[in-house]
């Protein structure tokens, strides 16, 4: 995409709008105030979009951060905020030095949809209070405090916060489908604060006083003892950064032709983003998806547009403060409904629901976890169960198949006769610790033959549990007397045999067959030798005769 000052001037502008209301709903659902979600847009954007890895990525507060930063707040205050924030930017900035940022696209999409679901359903819950025009109850617990928010709100009613968050939420999701690229958070948002002023709506709290700038950079630490209750937290806030950026970058890479983000790169970016914010007031930081997305269908083109966009409001925050101290709350839980709404996305779902039963369960356990536990917790969740699933989906595709013996040179008799002693088995696929018992130990099993040939030539990959597994079954075989042969052992599987004793076992009288003819061969000339198959009788030689010259009859012999 070729550069465009002026397009990129515009998309910041844009992109401002937008985050303007999203970042002071984010900084009071957080718990410290609208003020420290706009500094956290103002440093955090800046800041990832000089380091970052992407040229289209807008960062800033998230709904998912705010969910992770709740329960901080709350037990450790600011402090508690800022340190976890330092812990989590060097644990970023160390995946990236580690340059881990490749992995993160492993992780499943039913897991990432199922994320994204139970953030949805937490950010809507949160709003529960403000939206009811409730003081917030004590309690970190979102489905707890919603419940309380009712009970208050039956008790004494609020109809004016009631409509003015349901007016903002419903502007902005019918607004989106008219005409996607208005901007209509910020008209509802301004239109409400309208309302309230001209009406003197005294049941419409507003925000509260902001502070005329930014606040100066403070080392307020929490006492050394309580770092150790941080440590999760951190790593939750830090894995949270770099998942959802790491899958903004990635949305955004795809919404464009020609863009290509350097994960590792975004990482650091983050990182630094996330030790910076918290200095000056903000709360930790990702990659937002929905600024992003506004970002690159404004026409942005390279970084100078999260940069705007981060300048922009730097102005707001120093110019407009008094303006925008008068918004209400009620708005902006409006608002943040509104994106709680739009986060999930029908047709994924749908898409996932039909895909698989597996992907279903994934994606439905990931977002119980998410609203009933924490994130990081979900995301463990989700990861552990669909690698479980995975794995249980691999080791079925694993098979062992009794083949039919090789007719070679024998006639009908003598094959017949083989085949009541010697049975061959296939192993098809991987032999690792999901799959082998499944059918090795059917093999100890194996009717009562005398010969037990392992045709191993298509088996994918083998572990020490698959090597254990075959080693045992092959020694019950062997106290039973049936002797086991095996062919077409790869050379990459050699190790694992035999670092575990197996691949002695499957030698027999030290020899390896590299094809299963020759395994049968050996196998009958065993059974001849111990008198279970009858030995072939010798051809006898015929003498050779010698050959006769041809002589004309009216020769004579030379004497």
């Amino acid at each position: 995409m070729a550069r465009n000052p002026r397009r990129d001037l515009l998309a910041g502008l844009t992109v401002a709008i937008v985050a303007l209301p999203l970042a002071l709903g984010f900084g009071v659902s957080s718990g410290l105030g609208a003020e420290a979600g706009l500094a956290t847009a103002v440093v955090a954007g800046a800041l990832a979009a000089l380091f970052g890895g992407s040229n289209l990525q807008v960062s800033g507060p998230t709904g998912a951060m705010t969910v992770v930063l709740v329960p901080i707040v709350a037990e450790h205050g600011a402090g508690g905020v800022l340190t976890v924030g330092l812990m989590a930017g060097a644990l970023l900035i160390a995946l990236a030095l580690l340059r881990a940022g490749k992995y993160m696209q492993y992780v499943p999409a039913p897991v990432v949809e199922g994320f994204t679901v139970g953030i949805a359903c937490v950010i809507g819950l949160q709003q529960v209070p403000n939206a009811l025009g409730v003081d917030k109850p004590e309690g970190d617990k979102v489905l707890a405090v919603a419940w309380r928010s009712v009970e208050e709100f039956v008790r004494q009613p609020n109809w004016t916060a009631v409509a003015l968050a349901a007016g903002v939420a419903a502007v902005m999701l019918l607004g989106a489908r008219w005409r996607p690229t208005v901007p209509f958070s910020i008209i509802a948002v301004i239109a409400a604060t309208l309302v309230t002023q001209i009406f003197g709506l005294s049941a419409a709290v507003p925000i509260g006083d902001l502070p005329s700038g930014l606040s100066e950079p403070s080392l307020a630490f929490l006492d050394p003892s309580a770092l150790s209750s941080l440590i999760t937290p951190a790593v939750a806030v830090a894995a949270l950064a770099a998942l959802e950026s790491l899958l903004s970058a990635t949305v955004a890479d795809g919404m464009t032709v020609g863009q290509k983000y350097d994960p590792d790169r975004e990482l650091f970016g983050q990182g630094v983003a996330n030790i910076a914010a918290p200095l000056f007031g903000g709360v930790p930081a990702t990659g937002a998806i929905a600024r992003t997305a506004v970002n690159v269908r404004t026409g942005a083109g390279s970084r100078l547009a999260a940069l705007v966009h981060a300048a922009i409001l730097a102005v707001i925050v120093f110019a407009a403060a008094p303006l925008v101290s008068r918004i209400p709350l009620a708005a902006l839980a409006g608002v943040l409904l509104a994106t709680a709404i739009r986060m999930v996305e029908v047709g994924s779902l749908r898409a996932m629901a039909k895909a698989t039963r597996s992907d279903a369960l994934i994606l439905v356990l990931t977002a119980a976890a998410t609203l009933v536990l924490d994130l990081v917790y979900a995301v463990i969740i989700g990861l552990v169960v669909a690698g479980a699933l995975a794995l249980r989906a691999v080791a079925q595709q694993a098979r062992m198949d009794q083949v039919p013996l090789d007719r070679g040179d024998h006639s009908d008799e003598e094959h017949a006769l083989l085949a009541e002693h010697i049975v061959a088995f296939r192993i098809d696929g991987p032999l690792f610790f999901a799959a082998a018992h499944r059918f090795l130990l059917e093999l100890a099993e194996v009717a009562d033959v005398r010969v037990v040939i392992l045709r191993m030539s298509r088996v994918s990959t083998i572990d020490a549990t698959g090597a254990l597994v075959l080693k045992d079954a092959v020694q019950k075989l062997n106290r039973r007397g049936i002797v086991v042969m095996a062919s077409g052992i790869r050379p990459g599987q050699r190790q694992v045999l035999d670092s575990v004793g197996a691949l002695t076992l499957l030698r027999f009288k030290d020899r390896e067959y590299a094809t299963t003819p020759e395994a049968i061969q050996d196998a009958r000339a065993h059974l001849e030798s111990t008198g279970v198959l009858p030995a072939v009788p010798a051809q006898p030689v015929q003498p050779v005769q010698p050959v006769q010259q041809n002589r004309a009859p009216s020769e004579a012999p030379v004497r």
